[in-house]
């Protein structure tokens, strides 16, 4: 595929993934965990460090071997030569948990958000209030509709889904740019009242703070996403470590000042128990305006959900084009050079997964394998500083950064389960295990499916792909 993603687009890529829906709607789960302002906007400035510190180790992996795939392809790199049977499960563990359901999970939580807050203004301004159950249908229409229209962009065109990045990025920005702005006009009137309870009553159990620094860790996730797509970068050696370093300051300052902005208007118990802080705030700061908000939620969320399209479907296509997964899955467009049937893949399963009741569950459950897979990539790291130390490395960090975030997001997969262990955690490991199933007849053994020859031609046909590659 061709480097189509330069710098701005780069770095609207992971500020637009990152800043999603979380940071409008429900940042009183931190605030509530912190139990102080004080606490509260500390965690969110050294949740962006540790973020920043990964990614600054992702830019040393991500420039040693500049291919996309993500940690997909680090751990085949790092360990799929160490062993014929061992080595390549870690990548493939991961392709299997990204691709069947991180993302897909993702993509229909993000879908359901866009339908909740496009729809809600629309049935209010006609006056319509449906019962229960056709709500549901509604939302499910809006969010398959959501799904489908960046499911098109993105298999029409690199430049337009990259573009269609940029604009809502901005958008979003533009959001924040409101809501910073009005909490700082009501801090110049000198509303500190909420501020300048401080640290008092904060949490003092270990446990506690390291709930609310989870929770917000998921506020930062997708600072890896430009690892994904390192191939259609221009310049990497250049443009991945610069955008890092634009785009992670930026968002963490973004959600200090947000915070801020927050606690100058409502209290703290109106933060905690809110379940969409940003509307609350635009009612009480915006009055007529305070539509604003839900617009600006709406194109967050539909920014961020094609982001994660974007980034999704180059990983099913690096697997496949290694034998991790179908051959057609390794095949692009022959015109737009996009990764069609990746990208339709994940849509298939979005929208799979946006017809039960409530999926936001499943995320939270599922939250902790992305900590998993960091640790993992740290270790990745570590070990081709020995295997690889004569390798060309244009970036390398001091070995005392990925050591800290390799800790650390292996405390935030034992923590949650020793402090409060749930059967859903052997859920989610069971499912990432299951994987096993598949890799020893089909990957380890190559064991053909029946039938699959003629489905792969079947989709070359009808999807016009072809193969980038043969393996």
């Amino acid at each position: 595929m061709n480097r189509r993603v330069g710098l701005f687009s780069g770095v609207a890529l992971v500020v637009g993934t990152m800043i999603g829906s979380g940071i409008f709607v429900s940042p009183g789960n931190l605030l509530g965990n912190a139990g102080s302002p004080g606490l509260c906007l500390v965690l969110w400035a050294v949740c962006g460090l540790y973020s920043l510190l990964g990614a600054i180790s992702y830019c040393e992996i991500g420039t040693l071997i500049p291919k996309s795939g993500g940690e997909y392809i680090y751990f085949l790199e790092a360990f799929g030569h160490t062993h014929k049977f061992f080595g390549p499960i870690l990548a493939f563990i991961f392709a299997w948990t990204v691709v069947f359901l991180l993302k897909p999970s993702s993509l229909a939580i993000l879908s359901l958000s866009f339908a909740k807050y496009l729809s809600s203004p629309i049935l209010t301004a006609i006056d319509f209030c449906p019962d229960t159950y056709l709500s549901y249908v509604i939302n499910r229409l809006f969010a398959a509709l959501c799904i489908g229209i960046i499911t098109f962009i993105n298999c029409y065109s690199v430049t337009a889904a990259t573009r269609v990045q940029n604009i809502f990025t901005v958008a979003k920005l533009t959001a924040i740019a409101i809501i910073i702005g009005g909490g700082l006009y009501y801090l110049g009137l000198g509303y500190t009242e909420n501020l300048e309870i401080g640290f008092e009553g904060s949490a003092t159990s270990f446990g506690q703070i390291a709930t609310a620094f989870y929770g917000g860790l998921w506020a930062y996730d997708g600072w890896n996403n430009l690892n994904f797509i390192t191939e259609e970068l221009q310049n990497p050696y250049r443009n991945l470590p610069l955008a890092i370093i634009i785009a992670l300051p930026l968002t963490t300052v973004c959600y200090v000042l947000i915070n801020v902005s927050y606690l100058t208007v409502l209290t703290q118990e109106e933060i905690i128990s809110s379940n969409a802080v940003a509307v609350d705030w635009g009612i009480e700061v915006l009055g007529a305006a305070s539509f604003l908000i839900p617009l600006g939620v709406v194109m967050s969320v539909f920014g961020t959900a094609n982001g994660s399209m974007f980034t999704a479907g180059r990983i099913s296509h690096v697997a496949g084009r290694e034998g991790h997964a179908p051959d057609f899955l390794s095949y692009i467009h022959i015109e737009k050079k996009t990764p069609v049937a990746p990208i339709l893949l994940n849509s298939l399963l979005g929208i799979l997964m946006i017809i039960p009741g409530d999926i936001a569950t499943l995320i939270d459950f599922f939250g902790f394998t992305s900590s998993i897979f960091y640790c993992a990539a740290m270790v990745a790291l570590i070990v081709m500083r020995f295997t690889k130390k004569n390798e060309h490395r244009p970036i390398k960090v001091p070995i005392v950064i990925p050591v800290i975030v390799m800790v650390v997001s292996a405390y935030l997969v034992i923590g949650p389960i020793a402090a409060a262990p749930q059967v859903q955690y052997f859920y989610a490991l069971l499912f990432i295990l299951a994987g096993l199933i598949f890799y020893v007849p089909f990957v380890y053994y190559k064991i053909e499916v029946p039938g699959m020859k003629s489905f792969t031609i079947v989709c070359q046909k009808t999807l016009q792909i072809a193969p980038t590659t043969v393996h």
